[in-house]
């Protein structure tokens, strides 16, 4: 009888342990917080049905998956998601972030998922074909971003002023209104942008920016430097996976842009 009162103790403490360890294991697994833009279309939008989607987001569902790590997405714009992370409101961000010097001071990056470049883009019916056109006028940029770097990178040398949006919409509706003459932006998002009816057109390419200094722009995913290593880990993991099984130029095709690793 005692030698059975044994073996149930000894089987309900074997229990308590199994599910302690089972609590502990599922606090161990953190859900991310990942940040991200509002509207940046084709990488993050809302579609006609009201859902968020794009090419970030199916990115980095398709990483989690990859690598079996939940996360909840916030959407909030480029400059706060940039703020969230620094304020450890957020684990990592991805918003078409571009990887540049300045940044790589602040932040830790996944390779390039991505190559873009800055360009500028006017209204449909204007008569501005380059940078020269600009002088004595203003201009919009999105605050926080790769195109406001370079509008800034030339206001004193073609003499326009910049005025700051949160985001690209509203850049994009001050140009068509005339408030603004040009706008600067990602050259993927505004040929989207003009692909779908925006009201804009593109008048500089690569080789205009490069002629001013600026290079292309590669894409990454972003976390603070020294911080959240295994998750950014996670990310490069399922990144060279997803590109090397075709997930990549999947996603990219979806929205009609071709990937170029």
């Amino acid at each position: 009888m005692k030698n059975l009162k044994k073996i149930a103790v000894l089987a309900l403490s074997a229990v308590m342990v199994l599910v302690c360890l089972a609590g502990c294991s599922k606090k161990e697994e953190a859900e991310y917080i990942i940040a991200t833009d509002t509207t940046f279309a084709p990488f993050e939008f809302t579609d006609e049905s009201g859902n968020f989607t794009g090419i970030d987001v199916d990115i980095l569902a398709a990483i989690a998956q990859d690598q079996g790590f939940t996360y909840k997405l916030n959407s909030i714009g480029f400059d706060a998601a940039v703020t969230a992370l620094e304020s450890g409101q957020a684990d990592g961000v991805i918003a078409g972030m571009s990887i540049t010097e300045e940044r790589q001071k602040k932040y830790d990056f996944s390779d390039a998922y991505f190559q873009s470049y800055q360009c500028m883009a006017v209204a449909a019916d204007s008569d501005i074909k380059d940078f020269s056109g600009l002088k004595g006028k203003n201009v919009a940029a999105k605050k926080g971003t790769a195109g406001a770097e370079m509008a800034e990178g030339l206001k004193d040398k073609y003499s326009f002023k910049i005025t700051y949006f949160d985001d690209s919409p509203m850049m994009y509706e001050a140009v068509k209104t005339g408030t603004a003459v040009a706008c600067f932006e990602d050259a993927p998002v505004i040929a989207y942008g003009c692909a779908q009816g925006n009201g804009l057109k593109v008048v500089t390419d690569l080789k205009a920016a490069e002629a001013e200094g600026f290079k292309g722009s590669p894409y990454g995913f972003a976390v603070m430097k020294g911080e959240n290593t295994e998750l950014l880990a996670k990310f490069q993991a399922g990144l060279q996976n997803i590109i090397s099984n075709g997930k990549m130029a999947e996603i990219c095709s979806k929205y009609g842009v071709t990937y170029e690793g």
